[in-house]
């Protein structure tokens, strides 16, 4: 989902939605400074409603986790606050390790990002000084898809974007 489109949200009512109409409008959410300014925005934009109850259609520039159609994240929020590389970096640990997770704890399991596990593979090995305990005759036989393989019982591998994210298990 990585993508430069303004985080926003189409906000109804499920009054208005049930009779027929689809009135709403497209909120920004970077126009709010917290989840209850955004409320209030949604309640002066439904005013003529005793008590509205919000329906949240559509959206657009945020994980879909993060909303549903009658709810909106706390987490959201914050995600707001986070810059363009923490904002894929959590986006990328939330859809392929934990759909709850947070920024710190993505941030703690982050291991890198490559062109394969492969590639992964080679640079871990390389840079724990593995490779030094196999004599260098034969290490172009070293088989690295293989040992990738054998690593994901530790470790996360997402692709996304044609990469791969690794990211610690423990």
């Amino acid at each position: 989902m990585t993508t430069a489109t303004t985080p926003r949200l189409y906000v109804g009512t499920y009054a208005k939605y049930n009779s027929g109409s689809l009135f709403g409008r497209w909120l920004d959410l970077e126009d709010y400074a917290d989840k209850e300014d955004f409320l209030k925005a949604c309640a002066e934009l439904h005013k003529d409603e005793g008590d509205p109850e919000f329906m949240f259609q559509d959206f657009e520039g945020f994980p879909r986790a993060m909303y549903s159609e009658s709810y909106v994240s706390d987490e959201l929020f914050e995600w707001l606050d986070l810059d363009e590389n923490d904002r894929e970096l959590l986006e990328v640990y939330q859809n392929g390790v934990d759909q709850s997770g947070t920024i710190e704890q993505a941030r703690e399991a982050y291991a890198g990002t490559y062109d394969s596990a492969k590639a992964w593979a080679e640079d871990f090995l390389e840079s724990t000084g593995a490779l030094e305990k196999i004599p260098e005759n034969l290490r172009y036989y070293f088989d690295y898809e293989a040992y990738a393989r054998d690593a994901r019982g530790d470790n996360y591998f997402v692709e996304h974007d044609g990469n791969v994210w690794v990211f610690y298990a423990n």
